[in-house]
């Protein structure tokens, strides 16, 4: 393949990206609208409405729900109606009528400012409005003036509490409880909930909760968040996949492989559902290829995975333990040969970054087909070491938390200017969702190229459709023939797999050359 010159971005033209103004600008709240009586006992779940990147795929935000509220909801008192409203399915602004006594909403710092919006609206109609999230637990002072009740650490534990003081009129201020309880006796999300038509899948499964890397960028190293690593029982896993009733699930883990037997165990207890998965890991989960064969075995058919960057410089400094960045391309073709898809995610902006990241990072790509990849710009959230280093140093541009969203660069970079980071972020996005990058990186296998391509084109380069499909309630519907064409594919290649397992028994003991799954 012919290397790109480092200089080619900063040469090329961005092109306009096409933006509707409802997938950046919230619904209205009518200041005027007037408040219906307060139904008591009621209870609404709002996720609020954040913008999208237009470099990115709008289909990323309709994947799969998330956990958070649907849990909440699962814990909530029998007695208590809930309700769930997540503003980005475009549905419109969260209802009111009648006014629930109630309202929790999950504050991140991109949509913080939507978030306080809402709970300001609410609060002077009545409702007790809880705020919840990570941003609230990195920044209490300046969400407590929107809120009856902050709580801070893990709602499902403390949401009953809170339902609980607002029947005796007897609110704190403050909740506060980390997460290190039995993650097993935590209650399954309640998934009827959701609007399933809205979703490519509904089955958002999570079976561990931690990870065993802190990197200085991540949000798990907030100061003041203890995460300990926690484990459900893989039967509940298993049996929540099961009664959702879909052929495919997406665990929105950290890093599910961050115990190994843990994840073997699950795989045991997957295989025999005859479904597809997908899950965010570490690189170093293929420091055993048997683990990796289990996967496959058990439905695995794509793996998001947090490369970051190609230096090792970079990795060291964040405090990630990964394989070394020479050793990435051996181990995503033992992926690869497994049938198992990668999103590569690449993280822009570090310190030891200069301008011909964006050709290196393209050209690596490229060169070892990852089907997709996901680009940050370096994003210092507040509470993180990153954040305090960062501050120290006085290269803060703003505070303005709706741009801390990795999309928009908030630092001033060491090696590159704000600008030219930038300008790279955009043009790697508009080189990888190229025609031409999406047919260099098709997979190897020429049965795989056909579903590789639908999924490339329809999940990369087709925002325009994607808004048509979520305001129409379409998303299910499209992909849902796509997703089961794969599971079927996936279905013949874990037999063949299967059937060569048996013929190498009892010598096998591992597998790093296969035949490809075609998905």
């Amino acid at each position: 393949m012919k290397r790109i010159d480092p200089e080619t971005p900063f040469g090329a033209k961005l092109r306009s990206r096409w933006l509707p103004p409802e997938m950046v600008t919230p619904p209205w709240l009518d200041p005027e609208a007037g408040a219906s009586p307060v139904q008591p006992r009621t209870a609404l779940l709002i996720n609020p409405f954040y913008p999208k990147d237009p470099h990115s795929s709008f289909g990323k935000h309709v994947l799969t729900p998330t956990l958070a509220l649907t849990s909440f909801a699962a814990a909530t008192p029998e007695h208590w109606r809930v309700r769930y409203w997540d503003e980005n399915l475009l549905h419109g602004r969260p209802p009111f009528e009648p006014m629930p006594e109630v309202v929790g909403i999950t504050v991140h710092l991109t949509f913080a400012r939507r978030a306080y919006e809402l709970a300001d609206w609410y609060r002077r109609r009545g409702s007790k409005v809880i705020l919840g999230g990570l941003h609230v637990v990195s920044c209490p002072q300046e969400a407590a003036p929107h809120a009856d009740a902050l709580a801070i650490g893990d709602g499902v534990q403390l949401w009953p509490r809170i339902l609980a003081d607002v029947e005796k009129g007897a609110l704190q201020p403050m909740y506060r409880v980390m997460y290190e309880n039995e993650y097993r006796d935590d209650p399954p999300p309640r998934r009827d909930l959701l609007p399933r038509k809205s979703f490519l899948t509904t089955t958002s499964l999570i079976a561990t909760r931690g990870c065993h890397n802190r990197c200085e960028f991540c949000y798990l190293s907030t100061e003041g968040l203890r995460m300990p690593y926690r484990v459900r029982e893989v039967e509940q896993v298993a049996r929540e996949f099961a009664a959702d009733d879909q052929p495919y699930a997406v665990f929105i883990d950290n890093n599910l492989g961050s115990r190994r037997e843990y994840l073997r165990a699950l795989c045991v207890a997957l295989r025999p559902l005859e479904k597809i998965w997908s899950a965010a890991v570490t690189l170093d989960v293929t420091d055993d290829p048997r683990l990796i064969r289990d996967m496959a075995l058990a439905g695995c058919t794509g793996v998001f995975i947090g490369f970051e960057s190609l230096s090792n410089s970079n990795i060291t400094q964040a405090r990630k333990r990964s394989p070394r960045t020479e050793d990435y391309a051996r181990r995503v073709r033992m992926l690869h040969e497994h049938g198992i898809q990668v999103n590569g995610s690449f993280v822009l902006g570090f310190d030891e970054d200069r301008r011909d990241v964006f050709a290196i990072t393209a050209e690596w790509i490229e060169q070892n087909r990852l089907e997709c990849a996901t680009f940050h710009i370096l994003t210092p959230y507040p509470g993180t070491p990153l954040f305090r280093q960062i501050e120290s140093e006085g290269r803060l541009l703003h505070r303005d938390w709706s741009r801390y969203d990795t999309a928009h660069v908030v630092f001033q970079p060491k090696h590159m200017s704000p600008e030219e980071l930038a300008h790279g972020y955009g043009w790697i996005y508009q080189r990888l969702f190229s025609h031409t990058s999406i047919w260099r990186r098709r997979p190897g296998d020429r049965r795989a190229i056909a579903p590789y391509l639908a999924m490339s084109y329809l999940y990369k380069r087709s925002n325009r459709f994607w808004r048509f499909l979520i305001k129409r309630d379409l998303v299910h519907t499209i992909w849902n023939p796509l997703v089961e064409w794969t599971r079927q594919r996936h279905l013949k290649f874990r037999a063949r797999l299967a059937a060569e397992d048996e013929a190498r028994r009892p010598d096998f003991r591992t597998a790093e050359s296969v035949v490809s799954a075609g998905v």
